[in-house]
């Protein structure tokens, strides 16, 4: 009988080290979809919110795009859309499948506007600069659509010259097929392997300068030599410069990516066009766009030919400081002979610093400037030695950079924005402005603070990122809770910790915002650029100095709160030009739009945040946003697993922990039944775990009489309180673990928690949810500490709900060191909340054991703490 047994017992034993082998794969590969999908969707969803922020700078009219810009747009961020709303099905089969439906209708009405008026993208292919309108960008690139605008609505002279435009470049590259053979050959290439683009970069420049140019081209652009030449002098060199199609159409500059050809001949026009369009396939031109994910035949080669300035001097020049946005000078970079000295960056250029008001030079450095590019007397340029007198030779007179800075502020006042600008003077002493395009400054201020103070007042604090421009006046109201909502006052400047969705409701009657975390593309982001409201997200300690009442100066460019109203910087306050307004292509933008931008869903717990609510783009990836971190979230909660599958923790504290590893959790697999904390290189576990062992438990707190009776009753009426219960949560606490994700279900006692997280570099996708429940003492005394638990979390920026004795907080899109301390939190909250619930008897006793926990978090909770210190042997 007894061999009889062992034989029974091998085979049931066998068999259930298969059952739970079988149950801790289901649980990884369950975990494995829903976490690939919920980081996919996280992607897509970062990438329409970036979409839509692009959309909603070109509708503020502060820069020049063609339909090109709008059809890329809206088929990326529909796209991404789509993908979001996928990955959500992946997540939640079927329950929210009404989605699919509300996409379907926006994507109808948005390609109805895209196809009801067509934009002609022109039915000339050389066009002369005096009649290009800054409109027809899809005609003939933003540059020279610039260079017009200057020349013909601004009046400051650019030398004479046409733009071969977009119908030309399609004319010549569907010439004999070539277009058909390039695409052959991109096709055909492993774009991965950098020998082979360098293979196929050099085959098709090759390709493209030995082909022909079609005669009808050919006829028109040497015709519009002549006429450069009829307005100028016989024989005139000219420059062809690059302005590409595209180099908007996904937020992408392509600087220095194209070739410019400078003191060409009449003979050699058509040679140095195809040099220009064949710049498009070198190799830094290809890759850039691969890396950009920007269709090659969304990049049509349109080229400026300008008449040559044979330059005495020349440079670049910046209507404002671009190492700071708050200073207004003009400072002008010269060398000797063409500007591609400057341009090219290979001589330190002579610096002119000039005032507006009144303008005036006030700091000039003279550098010994060696060498000049000149134009060959043939063709072509070349770089020659200066002799010892001339090199050290101011470049300009004081005459000519005083008129520069006067060019300089009179673009900027036109284009609404600093303005970054190349300028050639000729031997006449005449200045010609040969090329503008919007100047990227630097966001931070590099000013020193005294300097600030100096002019705008005390500095309460900077910091940050822009997330929408402009600048506001108010007293700060800092807001932590949906009750802080009800008590919010017209005017005011919103201050919070995170950049909440929740928040947009007070977008309406608040005059700025600024948050302590959160990104340009997020969801509060896109509605306060919506509204025009200054916002400032990432301004660390924004919560701490400032104080609510306070009246305050916001200036979101500057990324600066200064103290008390500064009408100086108030009156600095402009609008930026549309300089797209009264155009077809900006009608069908803002038709479009008003289905994409638009967020109605505000509230999650609002009745109407359902999917048939979702009238916009905006709507459909805000509710799939919450819904998929609920969804993830309740993972834990929904996947049931056998207790033999997980392997208990080593450790020295008096409980039992258990740990199953869903991917990458431990550092190797091993079949034991414990795992070592040095073991574990789950990312969220090991921060929480650093907060469960930061301060010993002393145990339960000294109960009161009254205590200690809603206890008994409780205990002797409520069932589900009843320790002798089976439970198989009543003595282990199970840590579900990845690399980047926990979920912990734990009961200590008669209260239950859960904590969940995704935390890794990218912030984000992280996340952190707790909840808190239950209680043994009476009802009383359960919400209090609900209270006093979600006040504590407010404390450290959650965002907190309590409904009636369980507490609820979420925190997001926060940096990977931020969210780890925010889990050592809740790690030694977890560990102390215990059997509070009994001493919650009156305002007296929360008070000082809210003190007790706040030193306690402040003091030794987010100091380092080595949680293998604390490990010994297991406790069973």
């Amino acid at each position: 009988m007894s061999k009889v047994r062992n034989f029974f017992k091998r085979v049931f034993s066998k068999e259930r080290d298969e059952l739970d082998t079988a149950s801790v794969q289901e649980l990884r590969a369950a975990f494995t979809h829903r976490y690939h999908n919920f980081k996919l969707l996280l992607t897509a969803n970062n990438k329409a919110l970036e979409i839509m922020s692009d959309i909603e700078k070109a509708l503020d009219g502060g820069q020049t795009f063609g339909m090109t810009f709008v059809k890329s747009s809206c088929t990326a961020v529909l796209v991404n859309v789509f993908r979001i709303i996928k990955h959500l099905e992946e997540l939640a089969p079927g329950k929210y499948s009404l989605l699919f439906d509300r996409f379907k209708s926006i994507q109808e009405s948005i390609n109805k506007e895209l196809l009801q008026k067509r934009i002609s993208t022109g039915d000339r292919l050389v066009l002369p600069l005096r009649d290009v309108e800054i409109t027809m960008s899809d005609q003939v690139g933003s540059k020279m659509g610039n260079v017009a605008e200057i020349k013909n609505a601004i009046g400051l002279p650019v030398p004479s010259g046409f733009v071969i435009t977009a119908l030309a470049y399609e004319c010549f590259m569907g010439h004999k097929d070539l277009e058909a053979e390039v695409d052959r050959r991109m096709q055909a290439t492993n774009t991965d392997d950098l020998d082979s683009l360098y293979n196929l970069s050099a085959g098709i420049q090759q390709l493209i300068i030995k082909a022909d140019v079609p005669n009808d081209l050919a006829d028109e652009i040497l015709a519009a030599y002549k006429q450069v030449e009829s307005e100028t002098q016989p024989g005139i060199r000219v420059s062809l410069r690059s302005s590409a199609l595209g180099e908007d159409a996904a937020g992408a500059s392509f600087a220095g990516q194209f070739r410019s050809v400078l003191n060409v001949g009449p003979d050699h026009i058509l040679e140095a066009y195809k040099e220009v369009v064949a710049s498009k396939y070198g190799l830094p031109g290809i890759t850039y766009r691969l890396s950009r994910g920007i269709p090659d035949d969304y990049v049509a080669m349109c080229v400026g030919c300008m008449a040559m300035v044979k330059a005495v001097a020349g440079g670049v020049m910046y209507s404002s400081n671009p190492l700071n946005i708050r200073d207004d000078h003009v400072f002008i970079n010269s060398v000797w002979g063409l500007p591609k000295a400057v341009v090219d960056g290979g001589i330190d250029p002579d610096v002119y610093k000039i005032s507006r008001t009144p303008l005036q030079i006030i700091d000039r450095n003279i550098k010994d400037k060696e060498v000049e590019f000149i134009c060959y007397p043939d063709e072509g340029v070349c770089r020659t030695d200066l002799n010892e007198e001339r090199r050290r030779v101011p470049s300009l007179t004081d005459e000519q950079a005083l008129n520069l800075a006067e060019m300089a502020v009179s673009l900027e006042s036109h284009y609404g924005g600093p303005q970054d600008i190349e300028w050639a003077t000729a031997p006449d002493g005449s200045i010609y402005i040969l090329q503008c395009r919007p100047l990227k400054q630097t966001e931070h201020i590099c000013l020193q603070k005294t300097d600030h103070e100096s002019r705008y007042g005390p500095i309460v604090v900077s910091g940050g990122i822009a997330a929408s421009p402009g600048i506001a006046v108010g007293p700060t109201f800092i807001v932590r809770n949906d009750a802080d909502k009800l008590r919010f006052p017209a005017g005011a400047i919103l201050v919070a910790a995170q950049s909440l969705p929740r928040w947009a409701p007070l977008l309406g009657s608040c005059s700025a915002v600024i948050t302590e975390h959160g990104g340009v593309a997020g969801h509060l982001a896109n509605v306060a650029r919506e509204f025009g409201i200054p916002a400032i997200f990432g301004m660390s300690d924004a919560t701490e100095k400032l104080n609510d009442g306070e009246i305050v100066t916001v200036d979101a460019d500057g990324l600066t709160i200064y103290e008390g109203r500064v009408e100086e910087l108030l009156k600095r306050q402009t609008h930026k030009k549309n300089l797209m307004e009264g155009s077809p292509v900006l009608e069908i933008l803002q038709r479009v739009s008003s289905r994409i931008i638009p967020l109605n869903l505000l509230d999650p717990d609002s009745l109407d945040f359902r999917p048939s609510k979702c009238e916009t783009l905006h709507d459909l990836t805000r509710f799939s946003h919450e819904k998929s971190v609920a969804e993830m979230f309740s993972f834990g909660k929904n996947h049931h697993f056998s207790e033999r599958s997980s392997k208990q923790l080593v450790c020295g504290v008096p409980m039992q922990w258990w740990i199953i590893n869903l991917d990458d959790g431990y550092m190797q697999d091993n079949d034991g039944k414990f795992i070592h904390l040095e073991d574990i290189v789950s990312i969220p576990m090991l921060a929480m775990w650093d907060g469960v062992v930061s301060v010993p438990w002393e145990g339960p707190p000294p109960v009161d009489a009254g205590g200690f009776m809603s206890i008994l009753m409780q205990a002797t009426s409520n069932p589900a309180l009843d320790p002798s219960m089976k439970s198989a949560y009543a003595a282990r606490n199970y840590f579900m673990i990845s690399k980047h994700f926990l979920s912990l279900a734990s009961r200590f006692g008669f209260h239950f928690s859960t904590v969940e997280a995704l935390v890794g570099e990218r912030a984000s996708q992280n996340y952190i949810s707790f909840s808190f429940k239950g209680g043994a003492a009476d009802y009383p005394r359960r919400v209090r500490r609900a209270l006093f638990v979600g006040g504590l979390l407010e404390e450290y920026g959650f965002h907190v709900e309590i409904k009636k004795d369980s507490v609820f907080a979420r925190l997001e899109g926060c940096q990977e060191a931020y969210m780890k301390e925010r889990l050592k939190i809740l790690g030694y909250l977890t560990m102390h909340t215990r059997q509070l619930d009994m001493v919650m008897s009156n305002d007296s006793s929360v008070a000082t054991h809210r003190m007790k926990m706040i030193k306690d978090i402040d003091e030794i909770v987010l100091k380092k703490v080595d949680p293998k210190e604390t490990c010994s042997g297991p406790v069973i």
